[in-house]
């Protein structure tokens, strides 16, 4: 039996102001006493989690300790640049653009990419718009497998289940963006002295739902301990852009547009916090049919994904493994 007497929809309510210090005083102390650096560097999307961070970041820093970079490329969405400008306006912190285009179509990322596409969809090329999409947990399938949608220069689309090899090679490629970003925005931190402040949120985090070496890569993670749920409630508190909180999360990585929750959660994010929070802290699914809005088929569904993709991506929060013990540096 559940040891919890209260619903999970009131567990997930935060004190705001209270966290915003708790967190803003950790930021200080890591930043300027752990880590001896003189600010921070956030790679801002125009999206909630980055936003927030950034809010927070200023607040436990300064906004002139703050520097918000801005790393748009050939399928990013110009909402993700204006919104990304608008965090930097309301802050009145110092940022830059970075187009990382030329660099990727260097590194062959666009071109890999439309070739692992072309094993499944011979036909793609110039003016095709593509995005790879997962089943919903609510489909009721065993086996949850990635297909590719493509749109045509006259835009017929069609739906396409990957091969191993086409999704793995879609995936390496489309990587090359999120380590270029990382890329930049430790350039800015060695030419400032600053510490490179990490975006993901605890089902990010939890999930694995991040590349190593590339957005999984920072010196501190100021949100990686909160549901998404808890940042959109830090996120009003902080005064972050009222369109930026009505923003539905996206990946911004593929040239269709793509929500987080057909890109890996299967799930809406708000009812994806609730399956989480249940299953970190063992309550039966039948405990969450209402609070989640699903059946409790579809709660246990959940949770199986969540163990599964736990153990897909142990890989990607593992440190490298030193082969012997006494190489440690204490």
């Amino acid at each position: 039996m559940s040891q919890l007497t209260v619903s999970p929809l009131n567990d997930l309510l935060i004190d705001p102001a209270r966290e915003t210090e708790r967190i803003i005083a950790r930021i200080t102390g890591i930043v300027f006493r752990d880590l001896k650096r003189k600010g921070a560097v956030i790679g801002v999307s125009g999206g909630i989690d980055s936003s927030v961070v950034a809010f927070l970041c200023a607040r436990a820093l300064g906004k002139d300790r703050v520097f918000l970079l801005f790393t748009p490329e050939a399928d990013s969405s110009p909402e993700s640049a204006r919104l990304g400008r608008m965090v930097a306006e309301s802050l009145g912190s110092p940022h830059a653009l970075e187009d990382i285009t030329g660099i990727l179509r260097a590194a062959g990322c666009y071109e890999r990419r439309d070739n692992a596409i072309r094993l499944v969809v011979p036909d793609y090329g110039d003016g095709y718009k593509s995005k790879i999409v997962l089943p919903k947990v609510t489909e009721g399938r065993e086996y949850a497998i990635f297909s590719v949608v493509v749109q045509s220069p006259t835009g017929e689309t069609k739906k396409v289940r990957l091969t191993a090899k086409a999704y793995l090679g879609i995936v390496a490629a489309t990587n090359f963006k999120q380590r270029t970003r990382k890329m930049m925005e430790y350039h800015y931190a060695d030419l400032l002295q600053y510490a490179v402040a990490g975006t993901p949120n605890r089902l990010e985090y939890d999930l694995g739902f991040f590349v190593k070496n590339g957005d999984g890569a920072a010196d501190f993670k100021p949100i990686a301990h909160l549901y998404k749920s808890q940042v959109y409630q830090l996120a009003k508190y902080l005064g972050v852009p009222e369109e930026i909180c009505n923003r539905p999360p996206t990946t911004d990585t593929y040239s269709l547009q793509q929500s987080q929750e057909e890109f890996y959660f299967s799930l809406p994010l708000h009812k994806m916090d609730i399956c989480l929070y249940g299953m970190n802290n063992c309550i039966p699914p039948a405990e969450l049919v209402t609070a989640a809005g699903l059946s409790q088929e579809e709660i246990e569904r959940a949770y199986k994904m969540i163990e599964s993709t736990r153990k897909a991506t142990h890989y990607l929060r593992s440190n490298p493994v030193l082969l012997d013990a006494n190489s440690e540096i204490s």
